[in-house]
């Protein structure tokens, strides 16, 4: 059985102070990281407004700060959230906002220009995955850059990239037509492992 968002955001509680240090520092975890940026990066002139959800420490959302106009961090961890703000504040950030938020109800309602997201999405059904993009494309995003554990062919049941008992990974082609139905026409598809990969949409 799955965990509860409640139970998910417990784990990353717990492990949030040395999340940075101890977890996703894979080839393929920074792999996707740069990917990400560069894809993200590619949409912002420097005055757009960012949506990192499912944000973590904000790996991702505050190496973009610099070259948007917003950067608004989401997460179910309040302790994951707390390192964001500590690194934030560390280097100076004033054009940052943390708060709540899940994929289906970020809680956020004014105007995004591009959602990033990373290593987050997976926990999520196949339906909930498509409920959550349908969400943030109702936001009104140009572009949306997702980087996650996804399945390219079939996954080796005796090497998954994923913990079945938290993770519920999806194919490629199930995401894809998750964009297309939300409005998103795929951009770039960029496998960096058999099971994880990143995809970009821009609104048509």
């Amino acid at each position: 059985m799955k965990k509860s968002i409640d139970e998910h955001a417990a784990r990353f509680d717990d492990v949030a102070a040395e999340y940075d240090d101890e977890h996703n520092q894979t080839d393929e975890y920074r792999a996707c990281v740069s990917l990400v940026l560069d894809h993200a990066r590619d949409a912002l002139s420097g005055t757009e407004t960012v949506l990192d959800v499912g944000c973590g420490t904000g790996a991702i959302g505050l190496s973009l700060a610099e070259d948007a106009g917003t950067v608004v961090f989401r997460d179910i961890s309040e302790g994951m959230l707390d390192e964001a703000r500590r690194k934030a504040d560390e280097v100076g950030l004033d054009n940052v906002a943390f708060g709540e938020g899940t994929f289906r109800e970020p809680n956020y309602d004014g105007e995004v220009d591009v959602v990033v997201s990373n290593f987050a999405m997976h926990h999520l059904s196949d339906e909930e995955k498509r409920e959550a993009i349908d969400v943030l494309g109702s936001l009104g995003p140009d572009r949306i850059v997702l980087g996650d554990v996804m399945f390219f062919g079939e996954p080796d049941p005796e090497e998954p990239f994923y913990s079945p008992e938290v993770d519920d990974p999806s194919t490629v082609g199930h995401l894809a037509d998750c964009f297309t139905d939300a409005g998103y026409a795929l951009i770039a598809v960029e496998p960096v492992h058999d099971q994880v990969g990143v995809l970009v949409g821009e609104r048509v």
